[in-house]
């Protein structure tokens, strides 16, 4: 939790809260003094601080980050507009900063800011129609030769360049209706794959493309993406990095003597040491695999060699559990990574011990005999304890009692003599040691106190953790600096925080053991394990961690499409094509002899040359579709199977629809008849993927199916106050009896499969040698049919 409990800093919160900040945001706001400034002026300057609508709130949040600072003169006018809702979409508000950056201090006229930002400019829903209207009308043949291939950002883009100040929201929704009204449903043909040769013709543009993808998702810069580049050598860290400032007016300046450094580099031979400290009281989730990568992984091939290890901090008996280690160790070795060393801060407690006494003794610590609920008063009041100037020698002989079991639980703790006027919270005598009656210790160190002094003790260079840590750095060299140990370097990141889930352990932890998910690791969950088995790879997490960067910015959050887009470039490379039909149509082909089964060559992969990359499928007289690739009424524009339609098998041969059998209500289809051309001279546009009888009157291999979506509607459901209300409800779909090709049999959990023009897929654990179950891992692209979703 960032360090916000001290009077002024809750303050601040609350004042945060109040406007419609999130509560991370506004957590993290006030770790930041600048920013904690500028929006605590903001906010009065425009008279809310009884608190306002969240969108306001918003707009007031980007005014405190983004507003020209050669303008400051101008600020209160703006916000006067802001909170009379003048300006009141993002789009106005950046017109406004460019306004002002170009006037700065000068005078400026009303009306001339009020025409650039659109104020007052009212865009009503029907003027949204009528200009929506107006660009399919000059657009109408592209989009009816491109269909639903069309670039709808263009046509958005030209609504928006004519009506700059309409809801983005209400276009967008416009123009998919007008899409739907000019074009229908989507077609077996919109769905479609290019034909090879397109593919061929297109392949320079689909380089560019994916150009502009990597340039649309943001290009991190190469300090991003290896923040090593700025860190100093270990041979380096005797230059002060760091400055923490006492209430006294005086300074410490955080830095090893030369002594300290040449010990330290004796030890490690000069070579960097990084740890990862995971708590083993729950599952790792995606935001591990960050810290991983970066303590792992960056310095690969760059000019260090680095020794990282995986440490534990079982500093809480109560919530560890060898259940979590040996999972944690699973986990790091499935996504790639090897240790140097794998130790425990309990490897360190008579150590850690030795030094409370010895901190004790220098003045630096005592026991304190306050309540939970007392210390947090007293704290938050920036009162000393009662305690706090108790002899030395009494501190110690009490100490010991804690450590001999002498004293209750809850009766005592040891806390460090920091700074209790300190502007930062984690400065006010936090606590070192609880009692905690076990076998061997009576007593446990906190991770304040012990984190350091073990990064210390095991020659760790740099110390590297994420941004909610930031507030710790003082107490973090306070200590060392009071017991005289080496002082790694610290540094921090920002948290990965993803779209359409939710990250905090509290709330993984709540929607399984109240079986909202089907465990750590349902497959709709960000968790390592629930990633793992979707059939997300390690090897398409570490890519898209790598080109997300490592830096500092705390208040973004990745949409969860930038994901998928490294698991599909992924699995496009590692996973087979195969054929299943999840909602099968039966087909009875007329034409051809019911006993006649032929194999035909089918393509594991689209540039299929050699026989490995051939499989075979057979092909009889009956077969099964889609459902939803079968309409009673044909159109122009529809390429599905219909009555009197053909439609080409992929990889077997055209055939067309002679008849329905429908059940006695007339309306539910039972059964389609069918003749297959065997020369292959039609060609209709129109494929289909399907499956057959394998052999006469035996049903094809049936699976199970499980699709899954995005498990919140909402692209931040924790920022909402009913998080649990946005679940979404079809996030898990089950189609019990999916149809597939006879080659799938064999198939093992964990092995990855594209099922054509559905999306990739893995069979899931549940699998038994009766019924194989597979795992929905991510759609294809958009150029790809729907069929099931």
């Amino acid at each position: 939790m960032v360090g916000v409990k001290d009077e002024k800093s809750e303050k601040c919160l609350e004042l945060f809260l109040k406007i419609g900040l999130d509560e991370r945001t506004a957590k993290n706001t006030v770790a930041n003094n600048k920013v904690t400034t500028n929006l605590t002026a903001v906010i009065h300057e425009a008279v809310v601080t009884d608190g306002c609508d969240r969108r306001i709130g918003n707009l007031l949040y980007t005014v405190a980050t983004k507003y020209p600072a050669n303008a400051l003169v101008h600020r209160p006018a703006l916000l006067k507009y802001i909170v009379s809702s003048k300006i009141k979409t993002p789009a106005q508000l950046e017109a406004a900063f460019s306004f002002f950056a170009s006037t700065g201090s000068e005078d400026f006229k009303l009306d001339e800011f009020e025409e650039v930002c659109g104020v007052g400019v009212e865009v009503s829903t029907e003027d949204i129609e009528r200009t929506v209207k107006d660009v399919f009308e000059e657009n109408k043949n592209l989009i009816l030769e491109l269909r639903y291939r069309t670039n709808v950002g263009d046509l958005f883009a030209n609504v928006r360049k004519r009506l700059p100040w309409a809801d983005p929201k209400i276009v967008k929704q416009l123009i998919d209706a007008k899409m739907y009204e000019l074009l229908g449903e989507k077609t077996a043909a919109d769905n479609e794959k290019p034909t090879k040769k397109k593919e061929k013709k297109d392949k320079p543009a689909k380089a560019e493309e994916k150009k502009i993808a990597d340039d649309a998702l943001g290009q991190p810069s190469e300090e991003d993406l290896n923040p090593y580049l700025i860190f100093p050598r270990p041979e380096d860290n005797i230059q002060v990095h760091t400055e923490v400032p006492f209430s006294d007016g005086s300074v410490l300046r955080c830095c090893n003597t030369k002594e300290m450094l040449e010990k330290h580099l004796k030890v490690t031979g000069g070579k960097v040491c990084t740890r990862i400290p995971p708590e083993p009281n729950g599952y790792l989730h995606i935001g591990h695999t960050k810290a991983m990568f970066v303590d792992f992984g960056l310095s690969k091939g760059e000019r260090w060699l680095v020794l990282p290890e995986v440490r534990y901090d079982d500093t809480n008996p109560e919530a560890e559990k060898k259940e979590y280690i040996d999972h944690i160790e699973e986990i790091v070795q499935w996504m790639g990574w090897e240790p140097f060393k794998i130790t425990y801060t309990s490897d360190y407690f008579q150590d850690l011990y030795e030094l409370a006494v010895e901190l004790i003794r220098r003045g630096h610590a005592y026991v304190d005999h306050q309540t939970s609920e007392e210390i947090k008063e007293y704290r938050e009041k920036k009162m000393n304890s009662p305690w706090r100037d108790r002899p030395v020698a009494e501190s110690l002989i009490l100490f010991e009692d804690m450590r001999s079991g002498l004293i209750e639980e809850g009766k005592a703790t040891l806390r460090m003599k920091q700074d209790m006027q300190s502007d930062n919270f984690n400065m006010y005598d936090l606590i070192a040691y609880r009692i905690k009656a076990r076998d061997k210790w009576c007593i446990y160190p906190s991770y304040d106190y012990s984190h350091c002094i073990v990064d210390s003790i095991e020659n760790i260079t740099h110390s590297l953790c994420t941004l909610e840590f930031e507030t710790r750095r003082a107490s973090y060299y306070w200590l060392l600096h009071a017991l005289g140990l080496y002082q790694p370097y610290v540094w921090e990141y920002s948290w990965l925080n993803i779209s359409n889930t939710v990250m905090s352990k509290r709330k993984l932890n709540f929607l399984v053991t109240n079986n909202y998910v089907d465990g750590w690791d349902d497959p709709r969950l960000m968790t390592i394990a629930g990633l793992r088995r979707r059939g997300v790879s390690s090897t398409s997490i570490n890519a898209f961690v790598r080109g997300i960067g490592i830096t500092r910015s705390d208040c973004s959050l990745i949409r969860l499409d930038r994901q998928e887009y490294h698991i599909r470039e992924d699995l496009n490379k590692t996973a087979p094509r195969t054929m299943v039909v999840l909602n099968p149509l039966k087909v009875v082909i007329t034409n051809m002899d019911s006993s006649s089964i032929m194999h035909l060559d089918a393509k594991r992969w689209p540039d299929a040359q050699t026989d490995e990359a051939f499989y075979k499928v057979p092909f009889s007289n009956v077969i099964h579709v889609e459902h939803s690739d079968f309409r009673k009424n044909d159109s122009k524009d529809y390429y599905g199977l219909a009555p009197g339609k053909s439609v080409l098998l992929r990889y077997a041969f055209p055939i067309k629809c002679t008849d329905i059998i429908l059940a006695d209500d007339n309306e539910t289809i039972l059964e389609i008849q069918a003749e297959y051309d065997p020369s292959k001279k039609t060609k209709p546009k129109g494929v289909l993927h399907w499956v057959a009888e394998p052999s006469p009157g035996v049903a094809p291999l049936k699976v199970e199916v499980r699709l899954f979506d995005r498990l919140f509607n909402s692209e931040n459901p924790a920022e909402l106050d009913d998080w649990l209300a946005d679940l979404n409800l079809k996030s898990k779909e089950l189609i019990h009896n999916a149809y597939t090709e006879p080659s799938l049999r064999d198939a093992a959990v964990g092995d990855r499969f594209q099922f054509e023009r559905l999306g990739y897929f893995t069979v899931d654990k549940d699998s038994t040698p009766e019924k194989l179950v597979f795992n929905r891992t991510v759609t294809l692209k958009d150029g790809y049919g729907k069929v099931g979703k």
